[in-house]
């Protein structure tokens, strides 16, 4: 007994240290609440990232004090973490953040019921768009304003899962502002899936119910120069956008219980069955036309098969099995994991582009985007290799030989003070670094820059680890004890 004694004082020391105190955790989550919503946020909204001077604020390709950006990081992704850490703590700072950033949400949702990249508050701006408050007036307006719901980079699933998590609080039940802008832009999202379960890049109307719904295949021949063809009304899965439509049904579903939501996720999956390409090459493109043949997108993204989205589409693939039950949705794992395992490069990464049938990896050069199967002279702004894509795929196919029981009971919350315990021990890390990271304004910068992204991520892990403190009960105090 008293070697075990011995052996335990040292491992509860340690574990006490390396265990914050929730309180100043919360302190530390209020500070950078407090800058926020004080010196950043304009219209209720944020940019992407500030200089330290506060004298620009940039969203994606534009800088302007007025903008604020939909695109993660930005007005949605702070608006969720604030949202988080008012669920977390019960802090009414923290609701009411998020409630300013919902707000500016609505007040620039597109009369076609979602959101473009960014939005600019200026009385010059706010005319340049479309919006739903408009939509009445706006409907009979000839006029040339911008009214494309974009599904690319997460945008509009983003605003619409911030928005409803935030409307399915008991706090919002009298918000008639936020509900009405939330079912429409869900209805409007409904609307825009095609008959074949897939989905645009953008969209400003219903989709053409007329569209075939056939199965992927090669085109005859294709353009090796870009055509500049439009595409953004094309079935797109470029950058996990339905990946994250998938999730956002799912979680509308599990909050909602209306059955419209689920039927499109499930929808959704039989598209990718569908998209998977047959044989020499079982994996997805990025994006198809109307006939299901891979096609262009931007001049540096060529008809392929793609190392990135394949792995986003078996996930997806996946998480609609786990969810639904539905043995149909792993049906296409088995050829996609072997069509990796044969397109791993030498080097031990994966191309972005595998040309169509020869499966050789396919790179732009620089400045000219020349289509060649070098990549010793590529643009820099785009990854044409993809490293540290093993562990992934290694991980989802240990998850495909896990019971869907044990895969759900992940899915869900821990419900005992001790796995609430082992969550705050799991993030206790990430929230020390959080804490030493944070400057003593209350921002975390990225590089010279004040990044939203920062304080979504370092929030998130907070959060997390204050709800986790919480609900881990005696367990946890009696760890820093």
């Amino acid at each position: 007994m008293k070697l075990a004694l011995a052996f335990l004082v040292p491992i509860a020391a340690f574990a006490a240290d390396s265990l914050p105190d929730p309180a100043i955790v919360t302190q530390a989550m209020k500070k950078a609440t407090s800058f926020y919503t004080t010196k950043l946020a304009f219209h209720g909204g944020y940019a992407s990232a500030w200089s330290k001077d506060l004298s620009t604020a940039k969203v994606e390709g534009h800088e302007g004090k007025t903008l604020i950006s939909i695109q993660p990081p930005g007005t949605t992704t702070v608006g969720m973490a604030c949202l988080k850490a008012f669920q977390a703590t019960g802090d009414a700072e923290f609701l009411e953040a998020a409630r300013a950033a919902a707000q500016a949400l609505i007040e620039c949702q597109l009369a076609s019921g979602g959101w473009d990249s960014d939005f600019d508050f200026s009385e010059e701006g706010k005319r340049k768009y479309l919006l739903h408050s408009d939509a009445p007036a706006g409907a009979a307006s000839k006029e040339k304003k911008r009214n494309s719901s974009t599904l690319d980079d997460n945008k509009t699933q983003s605003a619409l899962l911030f928005l409803l998590e935030l409307a399915y609080l008991p706090e919002s039940k009298d918000n008639q502002a936020l509900k009405d802008c939330l079912t429409f832009g869900l209805d409007s999202l409904l609307g825009a899936q095609y008959p074949n379960g897939g989905w645009p890049q953008q969209f400003n109307a219903p989709a053409d119910a007329t569209k075939p719904v056939l199965k992927a295949s090669y085109p005859a021949t294709w353009p090796r120069t870009f055509p500049k063809e439009k595409y953004s009304h094309f079935y797109t899965l470029n950058d996990g956008n339905i990946e994250k439509i998938v999730q956002l049904l799912l979680r509308a579903h599990e909050l909602s219980k209306d059955e419209r939501f689920m039927a499109a996720a499930k929808k959704t999956g039989d598209f990718l069955i569908s998209a998977q390409m047959p044989e020499p090459q079982t994996g997805w493109a990025q994006q198809y036309n109307f006939e299901m043949q891979p096609v262009w997108a931007r001049k540096f993204e060529p008809p392929c098969v793609t190392g990135g989205e394949t792995l986003s589409a078996m996930e997806t693939l996946h998480t609609l099995y786990v969810v639904s039950g539905d043995e149909k949705f792993l049906k296409p794992l088995p050829a996609a994991f072997t069509w990796y395992k044969r397109s791993r490069l030498p080097d031990g990464t994966y191309a972005r582009f595998y040309e169509l049938q020869t499966n050789k990896p396919l790179y732009c050069v620089k400045d000219t985007y020349e289509l060649t199967y070098s990549d010793a002279n590529m643009p820099t702004h785009y990854g044409f290799k993809l490293e540290g894509m093993d562990d992934d795929i290694d991980k989802l196919l240990q998850q495909t030989q896990l019971p869907r029981e044990e895969l759900l009971s992940k899915r869900a919350n821990p419900t005992t003070e001790k796995s609430w315990t082992s969550k705050a021990k799991g993030v206790a890390g990430k929230v020390n670094g959080a804490l030493k990271a944070q400057e003593p304004e209350g921002y975390w910068l990225k590089g010279d820059e004040i990044d939203a992204g920062e304080f979504t991520k370092h929030m998130n892990a907070l959060a997390y680890y204050v709800e986790a403190a919480k609900k881990g009960g005696e367990t946890f105090a009696k760890l820093r004890q």
